[in-house]
């Protein structure tokens, strides 16, 4: 049997694991959605993409995770951050992408692009939960929906309101008190979309608006986010099919050119990854919501095999 490559991004709320082949095609992917970096949930995205490719363990030439939890994947032979795998895995399914914006459960993330599927430059919101797969689930509890009417929900309002609090711990009381003031629960829906599409942009800002756009992570999955970025972008957005693997398909890939690179590894070892920013903020300067450049965390770029 050919080689297979494996990615495994282990995330605040969801595992996700793709094996590729040696030609760096998709042969399996699973998502699974758990509790917070769960090993229950890792072990059963694993466990399901091994199954569904028809592979075992010993099928795996190579191993790269990432995401919040991925030192807890075994096997790994290297870790790479989310912002080097969701650039690398945008850039092999849209070759041409120059921004991607990534919003998961606990961040999101702005992530100028280049040529080869390299983060030139990138910007995190990692302190609060506001814009964030969490910030749409304290919305939902407070207007009294399930999270996937959400998206009919504020496609639906009209009305714009002022939605000043971004921070998920006072946001719900504020919405409340707009319920309470007998406004629709679309036009609240809507004017929070609206706010987090703000925020969103002022990440862009950071990095700088590029050309194409891809979406990607749990949130991607929400039609009614994506719409009203598109709105504060002035700029069509593309989702892939299943923009919650973009991250544990470019860290596949990786490992594909990291058994291609076996001897020395130096290629691989010394480059793709962007920075120390591995969880709650970036570890060289400490400061969340500003844009890194490759002048702050300096590396060796690869370039794809």
């Amino acid at each position: 049997m050919t080689d297979h490559f494996m990615g495994v991004d282990l995330g605040s709320t969801t595992a996700k694991t793709v094996i590729v082949n040696e030609a760096g095609e998709i042969v399996a992917s699973e998502v699974v959605q758990m509790g917070a970096v769960s090993r229950a949930g890792l072990d059963r995205s694993l466990s399901a993409a091994l199954r569904a490719a028809s592979l075992n363990d010993s099928d795996i030439a190579q191993t790269i995770a990432t995401g919040y939890g991925r030192r807890l994947v075994p096997g790994a032979g290297r870790t790479f951050t989310e912002i080097t795998c969701h650039a690398r895995g945008v850039a092999a399914m849209f070759p041409g992408t120059r921004l991607v914006i990534d919003i998961g459960g606990q961040d999101s993330k702005a992530i100028r692009v280049d040529d080869w599927g390299i983060a030139e430059k990138f910007a995190m919101n990692d302190r609060c939960a506001s814009g964030t797969g969490r910030f749409f689930e304290v919305l939902a509890r407070a207007i009294e929906c399930d999270i996937a009417e959400l998206a009919d929900l504020a496609l639906s309002g009209e009305k714009e309101l002022e939605v000043s609090s971004m921070c998920a711990t006072f946001a719900e009381t504020e919405l409340i008190s707009l319920l309470a003031a007998g406004e629709r629960r679309e036009d609240i829906a809507a004017s929070v979309h609206r706010a987090v599409s703000a925020r969103i942009l002022g990440l862009v800002a950071l990095v700088g608006k590029e050309t194409p756009v891809v979406m990607t992570g749990g949130v991607a999955r929400n039609s009614a986010a994506v719409r009203f970025l598109e709105e504060a972008l002035e700029s069509s957005i593309t989702v892939p099919e299943s923009p919650q693997i973009t991250g544990a398909f470019g860290a596949a890939l990786l490992a594909r050119e990291r058994a291609r690179n076996a001897v020395g590894d130096t290629s691989i070892e010394r480059a793709a990854d962007v920075s120390a920013t591995t969880s709650r903020s970036c570890s060289t300067c400490g400061v969340a919501d500003h844009a890194h450049t490759m002048a702050d965390h300096p590396m060796i770029p690869l370039r794809p095999v």
